[in-house]
């Protein structure tokens, strides 16, 4: 498994803890270009990037991540175990203030 597929496998994890409806888009020269997962929790629309530890995002997905952002919407890029862990707690804290 790639250091990227750890990372998702990790994210996955975490998505199915919380319930979290998830999409994962294929990329195509057909559509316009996304990040890695576009998910929906509690009512908040959220925009995941994966990247391998040390890779930084690029310049297209920190403009996607921009408009979810702009749009009401979270987003977070995801590389390290401090990331996942971020990930879970915002998660959790989505999950009790829709009780």
């Amino acid at each position: 498994m790639t250091p990227e597929g750890r990372v998702k496998a990790k994210i996955n994890h975490i998505l199915n803890k919380h319930k979290v409806w998830s999409f994962m888009p294929v990329p195509t020269g057909f559509q316009s270009k996304t990040i890695d997962y576009l998910c929906c929790h509690k009512g908040w629309f959220i925009g995941i990037e994966a990247k391998a530890p040390g890779k930084e995002p690029t310049r297209l997905q920190n403009f996607t991540m921009r408009l979810i952002r702009e749009a009401g919407g979270l987003t977070f890029v995801v590389s390290t175990d401090a990331d996942i862990d971020m990930l879970d707690a915002v998660l959790g804290e989505t999950n009790e203030r829709a009780r």
